[in-house]
């Protein structure tokens, strides 16, 4: 029992170093907001905002900022297509991310809510080009 237990360690610490390199560096000039936030504005696309975000993210309230602006690249995909109710659908949506860490204390509980924010629009976004331009 205890060699199963000596050897899941590494076994664990082995996925997580992997896991780790599969994900993108951040592509920004520095690790300062403003840099990333350019970053991020240049993005050619509502999935590459994203990917953008996860490889800069800072985990605290920081992360705000950069997920509204991952939100407003992604919605100029959608929202101009959207009809009442499914502009009143998304914005309950984003409302229950804002609700969701409310008793929550930590700034990572504000960065978890702009990942949550930002993951909602994308799948919109992902749904109208998948949709095609009728629509857009």
């Amino acid at each position: 029992m205890l060699l199963r237990s000596c050897l899941a360690v590494p076994a664990v610490l082995l996925m997580l170093t992997t896991a780790h390199a599969a994900t993108e560096e951040c592509p920004a000039k520095s690790t300062q907001m403003d840099d990333i936030i350019a970053e991020l504005q240049k993005a050619p696309s509502c999935n590459r905002a994203m990917k953008i975000f996860e490889a800069c993210e800072y985990g605290a309230s920081g992360d705000v900022q950069f997920g509204a602006v991952v939100e407003k690249r992604c919605e100029g995909d959608f929202l101009s297509g959207l009809g009442a109710s499914q502009k009143k659908a998304y914005a309950g949506q984003l409302k229950r991310c804002d609700h969701k860490y409310d008793h929550e204390s930590g700034t990572m509980y504000r960065s978890f809510t702009a990942f949550c924010r930002a993951i909602v629009a994308q799948r919109y976004s992902q749904k109208a080009l998948k949709a095609g331009p009728k629509s857009r």
